[in-house]
This record gives structure tokens, sequence and C-alpha cells, in this order.
């Protein structure tokens, strides 16, 4: 049995565009059909969103027909939850709250076998190697295995080089909501001061030889943060598009 190619991780090294939606819902059937909408990649969320153990691996089977990448965005940098979810079959993981060089250098370690790092052994038991059935899954998993950390804080942004500069990470995510907070515009992600930061971040990213991503839910801003080096993409989320379109319908009845 072969490895499932990652498409994502391989978008990211030719710095192809990549648009991605949230899935917070914590809910198979709304995954897959999120997944039949023609995203390239959609975020499982574990830190703000609907989802465990069970509910990602359901989510993770639902959307396994398409032709879209699932990443996965733990609640913090817990490596045994890291182990869990590289073991039921998630190949990205984008890493919330990456303040400095050491975390995201344990980061790395949480998603390699030792001696290289510190990722448990147990691909017998694990649907990531088919159960056993990937043969050659100890040599070659990794090079299929994606990390994405996610800078949203004052250190985030003062130790972005150190950061973008660590082996093994493989892109750099700007999440503009905790970097509005932080720069005290708290609900303003779109505040000029955070498109300011983010303008300077993004090329500082891809000087590091590293793809660089940000959320922006705006096309023409979209567009203006690929023109400094953005490549993939946050637009969208499960369940903001439900209460929005939930909205409008009732609002066309009500006028």
């Amino acid at each position: 049995m072969k490895l499932p190619e990652n498409t994502f991780k391989q978008a990211l090294v030719e710095r192809r565009r990549q648009l991605g939606a949230f899935l917070a819902l914590g809910d198979a059937q709304a995954a897959e059909l999120m997944a039949s909408s023609g995203f390239d990649w959609l975020l499982v969320d574990c830190e703000h969103g609907l989802n465990d153990l069970p509910s990602v691996l359901a989510q993770l089977q639902a959307v396994a027909g398409y032709p879209v990448q699932a990443v996965l965005r733990p609640s913090d940098h817990d490596t045994a939850r890291i182990k869990q979810y590289l073991d039921l079959g998630v190949q990205n993981i984008l890493a919330p709250m990456v303040d400095g060089a050491a975390q995201a250098r344990a980061l790395v370690a949480a998603m390699r076998y030792p001696p290289r790092g510190i990722r448990g052994v147990g691909a017998g038991m694990a649907r990531a190697a088919r159960w056993g059935n990937v043969a050659n899954y100890y040599t070659q998993g990794e090079s299929e295995l994606c990390l994405t950390v996610q800078i949203e804080t004052l250190a985030g942004l003062e130790n972005l080089d150190a950061i973008a500069a660590v082996d093994g990470v493989d892109g750099v995510f700007l999440g503009p909501a905790d970097l509005a907070a932080a720069l005290g515009h708290l609900g303003e992600p779109m505040h000029a001061d955070v498109r300011a930061a983010i303008a300077r971040a993004l090329p500082s990213i891809r000087a590091a030889g590293k793809a660089a991503g940000v959320y922006c839910a705006d096309p023409d801003i979209a567009t203006a943060y690929a023109a400094l080096g953005a490549s993939f993409f946050l637009i969208a989320a499960d369940a903001i598009l439900l209460r929005t379109a939930a909205a409008a319908a009732l609002g066309r009845f009500e006028r």
C-alpha cells in the first residue's frame, strides 16, 4: 500500500495558491459538503471549533474521496495529542500561538520518530500507516508530513525570522484576529496596523524560504497579500457561512 500523497505540502513548496476554509462545526457531513465545494484545503479546527479525536477521524474519512487536503489545528502544542492526530492519518498540522524558535523546534520533534524526534512508535495500530499495510511508513511517512506554524502574538512577530529559519517548518501562517488583539485592536482584524504588520511579515517569511499564509476574507486584500508573498489563504469558515446564509435567507423574507 502506498502513502497518500500530500498535495498541500507540494503546493506550499511550489508556492501555488491554495484557498481554504475552517471546519469548526465538528460534523462529518458538513465537512463533506465543504469538501465538495472546490476548496483546496480544509482546516479541522480543534483550537476554537467543536472537534475532538472521534470527530477528527470522521471528517478525515468524509473528505478522503475529494480533491481537497485536510489540515488540522490542535488546541495547543501537546505532543501526546499531536501523536494521536498523526496516527489518525493527519498529514498537515497548523500549530497555533508559536512565539519562538524553541516552540517551533519542539513541534518539529513531535512530528518525527526518534532519533530525530520524539513521536511515539505504533504504526501497526495507526490509520496513518493503514494498520501496518504501508510497508515503508517508518522510513517514508515523514516525507508526507507538513508543519505550518501560526504567528499571532507580538512575541511571534518579534521572533519571526528565527521561527521561519527552523528546519522542518514548511510554512508560516499569520492570524489577523489575535494579532489585532495583541496590537490593541481587539475585534478589528482589518485595522491598518494589523495589515501593516502582515505586510512586513510576509516578505520576511518568503525570504526565509518558507511558504507564507494568512487568513483573509476580502479578495482585494488577499490579492495585495499575494503580491507580498502569501500563497495559501483561509477565506471562510463553515459556521460563519451557515450563519451568514441563514441570516440572508431570513432577511429576504422579512423585507
